[in-house]
């Protein structure tokens, strides 16, 4: 039983530090920048993207989190003929929201 129990959290913790979302090809070229850098882009879109930021009951990394989130959100803005998303929300509960850009980069 205890050797359950430790396997069981082991293979937890592991996941918890892993990485799930892979950026696309065309998610790679998005850029990410702030709202001063979007004055003249024209917005298409806001999207709101998440993933899980706990793994049964152990938190996931933050800055994993959000890495993850960003490529969400890159991918999503390539989806939309985006090409630049600024973040309009911070991380909550493994969830984002960004606005998407056209700048014609």
């Amino acid at each position: 039983m205890k050797k359950s129990v430790w396997m069981f959290l082991s293979v937890a913790l592991l996941a918890a530090g892993c990485t799930w979302v892979k950026p696309t090809e065309t998610g790679e070229s998005v850029t990410v920048a702030t709202f001063e850098q979007v004055k003249t882009c024209k917005n298409i879109a806001k999207v709101t993207v998440a993933v899980l930021d706990k793994v049964v009951f152990i938190p996931r990394d933050e800055e994993k989190v959000a890495g993850e989130l960003q490529t969400m959100a890159k991918n999503s803005a390539a989806e939309l003929n985006g090409d630049t998303i600024v973040a309009v929300s911070k991380v909550i509960d493994g969830e984002q929201a960004f606005n998407v850009y056209h700048c014609g980069k």
